[in-house]
């Protein structure tokens, strides 16, 4: 059964109740795709979703997962990984935008919600483009953004695998233009990687303004950190203006949407369209899971 969530009328995603907790795999793949197609974003409600179950269901839409560089694994060779890191606000961000591993896909599940706060917030990058003004569209088609990043052994053998070896990342990294890397004697991968704060959606080929700069600018304000060695700026090493981030946040939390948890729930995010972030929260038993993936179809 599919029911229009109550959002604002800009809002195109949609939910999938369950009756009864009905097994979420006797769903119609077809028709789920065909939804995601159009709306970027579903929320799967009442089928008592589990991590374990989450990785099943979403196998069914997924040619291959990837991992997260930053949050725990739940299992250490696995692909699911725990979110409840902090309890702080989280910025809108393109899950690994800063990088060239960006997944197709993020799938949440949570078994815990949160007493007060902890929302998932999404942001539609057709709409944050859109909403953008004309001079802010003409410098960010005319400059693209450059992301600088230290990434140790154990951080690249995230994106790679436990087995992979310093040729295997030599040899994905080559097959990427927009990437320059040097390596050091301990097997850290520098690198530097460019590429266009709009991105053309995978379904529909619309320009959405999808990226990590206000996630990258909070965190690095432009310039080298110590403690991340990453540094975000325009491709030509110029700084991203005050004025221009602000505008961005001004648009962007004009456009807020949220996820409202329940235990047992589940979203899937199309990630070349929404930005995603998090609201504070203070209840440490909150239990929230996430998965990423590059989708079959």
């Amino acid at each position: 059964m599919k029911i229009q969530i109550d959002l604002p009328e800009t809002s195109t995603n949609e939910i999938i109740y369950s009756d009864e907790y009905k097994d979420i795999l006797n769903l119609s793949v077809a028709k789920i795709q065909e939804m995601f197609k159009s709306s970027g974003i579903i929320l799967f409600r009442g089928f008592g979703i589990t991590h374990e179950l989450m990785q099943v269901f979403a196998e069914q839409f997924s040619s291959r997962f990837t991992r997260d560089d930053d949050k725990p694994l739940v299992e250490p060779n696995g692909f699911v990984s725990s979110v409840d890191i902090g309890m702080h606000e989280i910025s809108p961000h393109r899950e690994n935008g800063s990088s060239p591993f960006s997944p197709d896909a993020v799938w949440f599940c949570c078994t815990v919600p949160a007493a007060e706060g902890g929302e998932t917030l999404f942001w539609d990058g057709i709409q944050v483009w859109q909403k953008l003004s004309e001079e802010l569209r003409n410098l960010f088609i005319s400059k693209k953004i450059k992301f600088v990043h230290k990434f140790p052994a154990d951080k690249w053998k995230h994106f790679l695998g436990s087995d992979a070896t310093i040729s295997d990342a030599k040899r994905v990294l080559d097959g990427f233009n927009n990437v320059k890397y040097q390596i050091d004697q301990e097997e850290s991968i520098y690198t530097e990687y460019i590429c266009s704060s709009v991105v053309q959606t995978k379904y529909g080929n619309q320009s959405a303004f999808v990226n990590d700069i206000i996630t990258g600018n909070s965190n690095l304000k432009g310039s080298v950190n110590l403690e991340l060695e990453s540094a975000l700026t325009f491709e030509d090493g110029s700084l991203i203006p005050d004025a221009v981030i602000e505008e961005i946040e001004k648009v962007m939390y004009s456009l807020t949407q949220e996820i409202l948890w329940q235990a047992g729930d589940l979203v899937m995010i199309d990630n070349s369209r929404f930005l995603h972030g998090r609201r504070a929260f203070n209840d440490n038993r909150r239990r929230l899971f996430a998965l990423l993936s590059y989708l079959n179809f």
